[in-house]
């Protein structure tokens, strides 16, 4: 088993059978979220890595990476990148999202067709491995918005929008995207972002009755935060969103398409910035509700800093009053016994928190908690 050091001569050497466990836990992962051309090709990276492929050379000095680095996403979404840039037409023909085609009776095809790119583009993938996932999953929008319009209902304000780890915004533009479910439907109907079958049924009364309250958010300023925002509006930005995205997931894809082009046309400010500093300035105004929301982030917040932001959002609560509203929404995972469930939470005014519902971590479809 080869040990590679990474660092100094006295740090701990980790064995390459952890990248292989890693990978092998995302083409799982891959396979249970609705990926089985990823599922496929990780599966055999593993494999690769293992023996010592082209795969580990484009993964050296990775092998001791933690979990939440991603590693595997990274090589997926460099991969991903050249294909959509016209850089592996033969890789091409087996991704839907360059319109290929993928076909499990052709794995073999695409396996050697994915080590072609790889070694091919081996600087590409190498750089790009820098560069931490980012697919600002526009289909979460579905528990924040929900979450926003159960706290709009009672505080029936003009919105001002707050979100942690925005990466490129687009979640600050949720309310112009459309909902629709059996029984259900909120938001513009021309919207370019459409998010179908976004509940199970049956559709929570409570969300029925506050969208029937507020059949729209009147958001008077929208702004986020991230250590490393990505600006959606150049061609690099939104490479690297799409490259992220999972080929064979085409809803994904036109969901993004549509975000982007909503982004195009409606200003957000997102600054570089960590969650804990930026709540530090946020102060309500009278008149209108503060919403602070966050989806799928925590986990990449060290304890200390998450401690920080915990506090802030007391602050706010504990600011609120009658002609001042606050509420913090966050569809984050959770322990539920062995497992971890990703699930929706509201606070309005520094009251109770309320665990309102849970979803597929791309947040589509919903599942009430509460009738």
């Amino acid at each position: 088993m080869l040990c590679r050091c990474i660092g100094a001569g006295d740090h701990l050497c980790m064995t390459r059978s952890h990248l292989v466990r890693m990978i092998e836990v995302q083409a799982a992962a891959c396979g249970e979220l609705g990926s089985p051309l990823y599922e496929s090709l990780l599966t055999r990276v593993a494999r690769d890595v293992r023996d010592g492929g082209v795969c580990a050379g484009a993964l050296a000095g990775y092998e001791d990476a933690p979990g939440p680095d991603a590693v595997a996403l990274r090589l997926l979404g460099g991969v991903h990148a050249l294909v959509l840039t016209g850089r592996a037409p033969r890789l091409a023909q087996h991704y839907p999202s360059a319109g290929g085609d993928f076909s499990p009776e052709r794995a073999d095809e695409l396996w050697a067709a994915f080590c072609g790119a790889v070694s091919d583009g081996m600087g590409e993938v190498r750089d790009w491995m820098t560069r931490p996932p980012q697919t600002n999953e526009v289909g979460r929008s579905t528990l924040l918005l929900a979450g926003a319009l159960h706290a709009a209902a009672r505080r029936r304000m003009p919105v001002r929008l707050f979100e942690l780890g925005s990466s490129a915004g687009l979640n600050l533009l949720a309310d112009r995207f459309r909902l629709t479910a059996p029984g259900f439907a909120w938001g513009p109907q021309d919207s370019p972002v459409a998010l179908r079958d976004c509940w199970e049924r049956p559709v929570p009364d409570w969300l029925i009755s506050a969208a029937a309250r507020t059949p729209a958010l009147q958001v008077v300023e929208r702004r986020g935060c991230d250590p490393d925002p990505v600006d959606p509006g150049t061609s690099e930005g939104a490479l690297l969103l799409r490259a992220y995205l999972w080929p064979d997931q085409r809803e994904r894809t036109a969901r993004l398409a549509g975000a982007l082009r909503l982004a195009s046309e409606i200003p957000t400010q997102v600054a570089r910035a960590d969650a804990d500093t930026f709540l530090a300035d946020v102060r309500l105004q009278p008149g209108t509700l503060t919403v602070v929301w966050h989806s799928v982030m925590q986990q990449y917040v060290a304890e200390d800093a998450w401690a920080r932001v915990e506090r802030e959002l007391d602050r706010l609560g504990a600011e609120s009053g009658a002609d001042v509203g606050f509420a913090h929404v966050a569809f984050e995972p959770r322990r539920v016994g062995d497992l971890h469930r990703f699930r929706l939470s509201v606070r309005v005014d520094g009251g109770a928190e309320e665990v309102l519902a849970e979803a597929h971590p791309h947040g589509l479809p919903a599942r009430a908690l509460t009738p």
